[in-house]
């Protein structure tokens, strides 16, 4: 797959993955199939649900550290700042330069990371309101990991 073509599909993803409402049960729910989904994976990751800045869902699960945590907190302040995905603001940056994106942005690596795993939440009447984030795996495997769940969940949220 070319930059272009993987880009593209990572905006297609965020055209398609829009939630009709988003409130904290719904929050719940979300974070509550993620951890179940990564248990049974037995993936080492922490997740963490922000809606307008509100840690609305965290769970950290074996395997997880605080570092995790504070990928978390970065990955999100990138989405927040840009209202893309972390995955698709880092492959952007490396597909336009060989120059690291923080540098390119001019933001400072201890608050930002654009790597893959944070998800912009977005409402079909409302756009952006949030993230849903998870670290701990292989950034590509992070961001498919996201990508999945919500897939998943909007199934079963359109079935209600």
């Amino acid at each position: 797959m070319t930059d272009s073509e993987l880009l593209a599909s990572l905006l297609d993803e965020e055209r398609r993955l829009v939630f009709p409402y988003f409130d904290h049960q719904v929050a719940w729910e979300l974070g509550s199939a993620m951890r179940e989904a990564a248990l049974e994976a037995d993936y080492p990751i922490a997740i963490l649900i922000r809606r307008s800045g509100q840690r609305m869902f965290h769970t950290a699960l074996p395997g997880s550290s605080a570092d995790n945590d504070a990928w978390l907190d970065r990955k999100s302040a990138v989405v927040d700042r840009f209202g893309h995905s972390s995955y698709y603001l880092g492959c952007q940056a490396r597909s336009v330069s060989d120059v690291d994106f923080n540098i390119a942005a001019r933001l400072d690596p201890e608050h930002f990371a654009a790597h893959g795993g944070a998800f912009p939440l977005l409402l079909e009447k409302g756009g952006f309101i949030g993230t849903v984030c998870v670290s701990g795996l292989p950034q590509a495997d992070d961001h498919r990991f996201v990508v999945e769940q919500i897939e998943l969940f909007l199934a079963t949220l359109a079935g209600r």
